[in-house]
């Protein structure tokens, strides 16, 4: 159709309508769907200024020459690195072993899905022109994109530590573009956090003091607090629960990669399965690692004012009054919560992700942030739906309950019913949104700042 026969002089004299000599977003935007061309919403933006040097909002011929040619480049090298045989057209096969390479499990229907989005002459083959066509309007739509898209995004800080780690490309490992996405996430996580503290307080309280007795409702809950303590007390319990978030996330990232190698075999492709255990174990492992810190969470989210003097104040008076074995009460119940919450969140995804994909993959892979935030908050509200009674058990178990696991169960069962075990849940998932929201926000302002976003 377009750039393959003509010089990029006609594409451009083509978009420049006012001819002014330069191509700015609203004609580069009206002249792409003039053309017919598909393209991200905030496509146009981007191209413009990524290829904007002198910074005069608009393009000229040798900035959109510039421009295109080095996108160009660009999908050369992803176009050679899909075609696997090295034909000069790429099949349905080719994507998907390469989306597995990546980490990214998807069948052949899939694969062809994505295929016929860019296929223009029915073939069932991409071609080179067809590729380029497709793509030298789609700023960074190389396959590492269209991937992370798909990726169960774990930036979403539900405030519940236990989503499975991030996978990472070798090339951002060598390049060391990880330990910036770690970064991000962890900036994301805090301030999504602290953002939603109050309500976190208000679920402790509920999870700990709430009972058939002593009724406390969202609003009875707050007044308390802020009687007790003023407003600045609706934080009480942020600062560790934000400063835990670094070490946790280093040690689940490291003990993936290792959980990883250890339970594949040597140049085998990791499996979803497999993906899924070490995921859950790294899990563990850094939940086992930074424990006493969620313990001391909780005991400072319920301190009474002046009850404890920061956070090592906390931990000198838990070791005095109770010993070392203080920092892993209700620890059991945390573990058992993992499976149910990571199994239950994986496998809800990956069900919601199909379903979009075999209802509007047609057009684009790119499902666009609305549905990937969409899916992983439903997803990781149903995980926690399922684990929600035992992670009430740990709460209940670090606030110095003296009984067991299967005690508590009975006592609350008895005196309380089934519902008792789902103490705070609303202001539980009142906080999902916002967190989400938060945490997505910051993320993308983190990797702008950090220059990681493509």
């Amino acid at each position: 159709v377009w750039p393959g026969q003509r010089s990029y002089q006609d594409l451009f004299d083509k978009l420049d309508t006012n001819k002014d000599g330069k191509v700015d977003v609203a004609e580069l935007r009206a002249g792409l769907t003039a053309m017919g061309i598909s393209f991200r919403k905030g496509a146009a933006q981007k191209i413009v200024s990524s290829g904007d040097k002198n910074k005069d909002g608009g393009l000229d011929f040798n900035e959109f020459n510039k421009y295109l040619k080095e996108h160009e480049k660009r999908l050369r090298l992803t176009f050679k690195s899909l075609d696997k045989n090295n034909d000069g057209r790429i099949d349905a096969s080719e994507i998907k072993q390469s989306l597995e390479e990546l980490g990214m499990d998807i069948t052949q229907e899939e694969a062809q899905t994505i295929l016929q989005s860019m296929d223009i002459d029915g073939t069932m083959m991409v071609d080179w022109n067809e590729w380029r066509d497709h793509f030298l309007f789609n700023p960074a739509h190389n396959l590492n994109e269209i991937v992370r898209y798909w990726k169960h995004s774990t930036v979403l800080d539900i405030g519940e530590s236990i989503a499975i780690p991030d996978e990472f490309t070798e090339e951002e490992k060598t390049s060391g573009g990880w330990w910036k996405q770690l970064a991000a996430g962890a900036m994301a996580g805090a301030v999504s956090r602290t953002g939603t503290a109050p309500l976190d307080r208000v679920k402790v309280f509920m999870q700990v003091h709430s009972s058939k007795s002593n009724r406390i409702t969202l609003l009875g809950g707050f007044k308390q607090m802020i009687k007790e303590g003023g407003v600045a007390s609706l934080w009480r319990g942020n600062g560790i629960n934000v400063l835990k978030i670094a070490p946790e996330t280093a040690i689940k990232f490291m003990a993936y990669e290792q959980y990883k190698k250890l339970l594949t075999p040597e140049g085998e492709k990791v499996q979803t399965y497999q993906r899924f255990m070490a995921g859950s174990l790294a899990g563990a492992t850094a939940q086992s690692s930074i424990y006493p810190m969620e313990v001391m969470k909780t005991r400072l989210t319920l301190g009474k004012t002046g009850q404890y003097n920061g956070m090592f104040d906390c931990a000198k008076k838990i070791l005095r009054k109770e010993g070392i074995k203080a920092f892993y009460k209700g620890y059991t119940p945390n573990m058992i919560g993992i499976i149910p919450y990571a199994g239950i969140d994986l496998a809800v995804y990956e069900s919601l992700k199909n379903a979009w994909l075999s209802r509007y993959a047609k057009d684009t892979a790119n499902p666009g942030i609305l549905v990937l935030l969409g899916c992983g908050t439903i997803s990781s509200t149903c995980g926690q739906l399922a684990s929600y009674p035992l992670a009430l058990l740990r709460t209940r178990m670090q606030a110095q309950d003296k009984s067991t696991m299967s005690g508590l169960v009975k006592g609350i069962l008895a005196n309380e019913g089934f519902f008792g075990l789902y103490r705070g849940i609303l202001p539980n998932f009142m906080k999902v949104i916002p967190a989400v929201s938060i945490s997505y926000v910051v993320y993308e302002y983190m990797k702008t700042g950090l220059g990681i976003s493509k």
